[in-house]
């Protein structure tokens, strides 16, 4: 992707601060920076303006976990065509960086992803930040919809791909249970980052876990041993400690209720929004299928032929307006959990997840509905908007 040379000022926005949003503001990008923040009335006259139309400016989505979009699904054709594919689509609802997310698949098959991942970031493909292989080290009890035939052990061959360089920030759920610490601390010392997910750990496995480097939950709630009287399990674990934790908010992998339980045990602390994406999002087409299997879309929420939730058709613009409006958070916090808080967790929030001088200008712009109007990747917009005026 080439960067916009050209300075402009995004003038006449709100524009979401660290400490909430700021009126009168100009975000003046260049060579994809936000290379100032100043009164609107000191912008020159002889620079580029652009009437953002009093609407609402936030730092650019980070979605974690996207198995797929525009009709596509990462582990079908693992392939820089895809990650494009994924991204131009989530593009529309926000999303300027993402992880394409490989569900439990064989290892030749990983290792095709990651491939994909390291053409994808070498050839500039927009918003792609690296990659989320989600199993298959994973708990049989709690596969979810996960093939069982593809859940393994972790080896040498698999350790030595997974610690490969090159593919951009490197996500991992396993399921603390099926590993030792020494592995933990062998991925963490190469870079891997680790979310424990799909898991029937304990509360004292999760503690060890995370002492040696797990420092990530994935979909809290969903697909891990509950919170109970005598066993505080993965979730009792998760809301004592203090591991970024994903949430899916769609109204259907979780009840509104108990994620405003679970963000009043952690002051809204390291809560991070996360898609958890299918084929669907950005298509209309009521099923698709997930290896071998035929997925349906219905209500709103994806299901196999058990019932069983398979993924979502939740895009991240949704996700930020249900944390507003199912969970009654105000607007600064939804988008600190769809942005900051991912940035964080990758390591990444030097230079992502704020509207700062300095910072990447990766960015999105919102109407009173929390409809995506514009984006900016690396200063470049997605052309709805600007290429208008």
């Amino acid at each position: 992707m080439t960067r916009t040379t050209t300075a402009r000022a995004l003038v006449n926005a709100r524009v979401m601060m660290r400490d909430g949003l700021q009126d009168g503001l100009a975000v003046v990008i260049e060579q994809g920076r936000i290379t100032a923040l100043v009164p609107a009335a000191d912008v020159p006259t002889t620079l580029p303006q652009i009437d953002c139309g009093a609407q609402v400016l936030l730092p650019g989505f980070i979605d974690v976990q996207v198995n797929g979009g525009g009709g596509v699904l990462f582990n079908d054709a693992p392939d820089v065509a895809t990650i494009a594919a994924i991204g131009a689509a989530h593009r529309r609802f926000g999303t300027t960086g993402f992880l394409p997310t490989l569900i439990s698949d064989d290892l030749p098959t990983i290792a095709r992803a990651l491939e994909a991942t390291r053409a994808a970031i070498a050839a500039g493909v927009p918003g792609v930040l690296g990659i989320h292989v989600e199993g298959p080290f994973i708990s049989m009890e709690r596969r979810g919809v996960h093939d069982p035939a593809r859940i393994r052990k972790i080896d040498e061959a698999a350790l030595a791909l997974l610690t490969s360089p090159g593919a951009g920030k490197v996500l991992l759920t396993l399921a603390p249970e099926m590993v030792d610490d020494a592995v933990i601390r062998r991925l963490r010392a190469a870079g891997v980052i680790i979310a424990a997910g799909h898991s029937n750990a304990t509360c004292a496995r999760m503690q060890t876990a995370f002492a040696a480097g797990v420092s990530g939950i994935t979909h809290l709630f969903n697909a891990m041993s509950p919170l109970e009287s005598r066993e505080p399990g993965v979730v009792g674990a998760a809301l004592a400690g203090d591991p970024w934790c994903g949430i899916i908010v769609d109204g259907r992998h979780v009840d509104p209720v108990t994620l405003r339980i679970a963000l009043a045990a952690r002051r809204n602390a390291r809560f991070m929004l996360v898609t958890d994406a299918m084929p669907c999002v950005g298509r209309s087409e009521p099923t698709f299928e997930l290896q071998g299997k035929t997925i349906e879309v219905r209500d709103g929420a994806c299901y196999d032929h058990c019932g069983r939730l398979a993924g979502s058709n939740l895009d991240m613009a949704a996700a930020v307006r249900n944390t507003v409006e199912m969970l009654g958070l105000d607007l600064a916090t939804a988008s600190a959990m769809a942005s900051a808080e991912p940035a964080d967790f990758l390591g990444l929030g030097h230079d992502l997840g704020h509207i700062a001088q300095g910072a990447r200008a990766d960015l999105v712009l919102l109407d009173p509905s929390f409809a995506v109007v514009e984006s900016w990747i690396d200063g470049v917009p997605a052309g709805t908007f600007e290429d208008a005026r």
